[in-house]
């Protein structure tokens, strides 16, 4: 997928998405956020509903600085971004799990984006083709050339979003356990063992 970003290279950041626990393993960095969103395509969304917490697992794409999705046509999500609200979207991926000598210092590899947004509904034919064509076609190769397009009704079920990036982090850990000095002599295995997200493992 594109990369390029018109924005500059960081994302814009403000007490409330600047990482303070970890911070070192913090990246504001869009092109460590856009590999994710590309990778994952798969993001958690937020949002206040009547005072409630509300959390949503949905395909999330992107193109170009713009992130997609697509919910029913007159749903409660496209309500409240088409009313200017801000929702929050999470991605996270465990790579591998990391494995210390003593229990407190088990960890995990991971990446991670949280991304404070707003949007609104796609009504121009053109980019609502566009933007399916770019999900469909990184699936599969050519996907969009080869399948019937959606039909009138279809289009008029489906509220396609279009969402801007206003602040964001990304964070991140790699490497091998961190182990206290004095539990260095202990005959426990430590290290890393890697996550297969289609096969659990056992140790």
């Amino acid at each position: 997928m594109d990369t390029t970003n018109q924005f500059g290279p960081e994302l814009p950041t403000t007490v409330k998405s600047r990482v303070r626990r970890a911070a070192k393993r913090a990246n504001y960095q869009k092109e460590a956020v856009y590999q994710l969103v590309d990778e994952l395509k798969l993001g958690h969304v937020g949002f206040i509903q009547s005072g409630e917490v509300v959390i949503i697992p949905l395909t999330v794409w992107r193109k170009g600085d713009f992130l997609y999705f697509h919910v029913a046509n007159k749903s409660r999500l496209q309500k409240l971004v088409d009313a200017g609200e801000t929702i929050c979207i999470s991605f996270a991926q465990y790579d591998e799990w990391v494995l210390a000598k003593s229990a407190f210092h088990h960890s995990a590899n991971y990446r991670s984006a949280v991304l404070f947004c707003r949007g609104e509904r796609v009504h121009d034919s053109r980019e609502f083709d566009e933007a399916f064509k770019v999900i469909m076609n990184d699936i599969e190769p050519d996907r969009w050339g080869q399948v019937r397009p959606p039909n009138i009704q279809e289009r008029k079920g489906t509220a396609l979003m279009r969402l801007t990036i206003e602040e964001g982090s990304f964070k991140s850990r790699s490497g091998a356990p961190t182990d206290n000095k004095e539990d260095q002599n202990l005959t426990v295995w430590s290290g890393v063992k890697s996550v297969c997200p289609f096969h659990p493992t056992s140790i």
